[in-house]
C-alpha cells in the first residue's frame, strides 16, 4: 500500500505539472483573459456536475432508499461498518437494475449514500455482501469521488483549450494558436488516461479498506469472481444502461466477458466461489497479461480482476 500512496501523490503532482504548463502556453500564445473564461467555465461546469451528480445518479439508477424495517440486515452490515470505519451511517438504497452491483456517492462523507442492485441481493451471500459493502464505504471514508472529480477537471480544461484553439478564426497567430491547441489534445489525452489510473489505484484503496474492516480477502476475492461472472450473463442492453457510470460499481462490468476466462481458472473445486485456499494459491503465481488485457486496463476506470484478486490474496495472514 505504501508505494500505492506514492504513485497516488506522483501522479497529482504530474497532473497539475501539466496544467500548469499550458497555462504558461496558452497564456503566452493567447492571452491570459481567454484562459481564464475558459478556466472558470470549466470550473462551474464540474461544480454543477458536483452539486448535480447525486440526483443524476439516483435518476439513472433507479435508486429507492429503503428502510431499516424492509432490509434490516443490511442496515445492520452498514451500521457495523460505518462504525468500524468511523464515518456516518449513510442512507441504504436499493437500485432498480438487474445488473449485479454495488456503488457509492455522495457530495461528502455526511452526504454518504451507499446502494446495492437487485442483481447483487440473489448472487452473494451475506459474507461477500459484507465484503462489497466494506468497499464501498471505503470509498466515502477515503472521499474517492470528491478525489476524481477534482482531477477529472484537469482533462476537461485541456479539452476545452483544445476545442477552442485549434479552431480559431483569428488571422494574427492561427498557426500558433492551432499548435497549441494541437499540444492541448494531446495533453488532454494523456491526463484523461492518469485520471483512469487514479481512479483504478482507488480500486486498490478500497479493496484494502474492505479488508481492514474485519472482512476477509477471499470474501472480497469470492464477491468480485461472482459479480464479473454475474454480468458476463448479462445482455447487452442491461450494459448499455449504466454505461456512463460504471465507473462507479465494484467492478467494470463491459470487461466481464473478457475477465472471466481468466478468473474461472482460480475456482479449483468449480463451485462458484472463490474460499481462502484458493486465494493462498494464487499468490504464489506470476499473473501476465496479454497486450489486449494491458490495453483493455490502461482506458478501463478499474485495475485487471486478476491483478486485482491476487493482490488480495497477498492481504491474508
Amino acid at each position: 500500500m505504501f508505494w500505492l500512496k506514492i504513485r497516488m501523490w506522483l501522479l497529482i503532482v504530474v497532473l497539475f505539472a501539466i496544467i500548469y504548463a499550458v497555462i504558461a502556453i496558452v497564456a503566452a500564445s493567447m492571452g491570459i483573459s481567454n484562459f481564464y473564461f475558459y478556466l472558470i467555465v470549466s470550473l462551474v461546469m464540474m461544480l454543477i456536475q458536483y452539486m448535480l451528480g447525486p440526483k443524476l445518479v439516483e435518476w439513472t439508477m433507479r435508486v429507492r432508499y429503503v428502510t431499516k424495517e424492509e432490509y434490516p440486515r443490511l442496515f445492520k452490515m452498514v451500521e457495523e461498518l460505518s462504525m468500524r470505519a468511523k464515518i456516518p451511517t449513510p442512507r441504504v438504497g436499493i437500485a432498480r437494475i438487474s445488473i449485479p452491483n454495488a456503488f457509492a456517492f455522495g457530495r461528502t462523507i455526511k452526504d454518504g449514500r451507499v446502494c446495492i442492485t437487485e442483481g447483487i441481493l440473489r448472487l452473494l451471500n451475506e459474507e461477500e455482501l459484507r465484503a462489497v459493502l466494506g468497499h464501498e464505504l471505503s470509498h466515502l471514508k477515503n472521499r474517492d469521488v470528491l478525489t476524481i472529480t477534482l482531477l477529472s477537471v484537469i482533462p476537461m480544461i485541456l479539452y476545452r483549450i483544445a476545442w477552442s484553439t485549434m479552431y480559431t478564426r483569428r488571422r494574427d497567430n492561427r498557426g500558433s494558436s492551432a499548435l497549441v491547441g494541437l499540444m492541448a489534445f494531446i495533453f488532454y489525452f494523456i491526463t484523461n488516461l492518469l485520471v483512469l489510473y487514479a481512479s483504478r489505484i482507488r480500486e486498490y484503496f478500497a479493496d484494502r479498506g474492505s479488508v481492514l474492516l474485519g472482512n476477509h480477502p477471499s470474501w472480497l476475492a469470492s464477491s468480485l469472481y461472482k459479480l464479473v461472472y454475474g454480468s458476463a450473463r448479462m445482455d447487452k442492453d442491461a450494459l448499455k444502461e449504466v454505461e456512463g457510470l460504471k465507473a462507479f460499481f465494484v467492478n467494470d462490468p463491459s470487461c466481464a466477458l473478457n475477465e472471466i476466462r481468466d478468473l474461472r481458472s482460480l475456482d479449483l473445486d468449480k463451485n462458484g466461489t472463490i474460499d481462502a485456499a484458493e486465494l493462498a494459491a494464487l499468490s504464489n503465481k506470476q499473473v501476465k497479461l496479454s497486450f489486449a488485457d494491458k490495453l483493455l486496463e490502461v482506458l478501463s476506470t478499474h485495475p485487471n480482476m486478476l491483478k486485482r484478486i491476487q493482490r488480495l490474496s497477498q492481504y491474508q495472514n
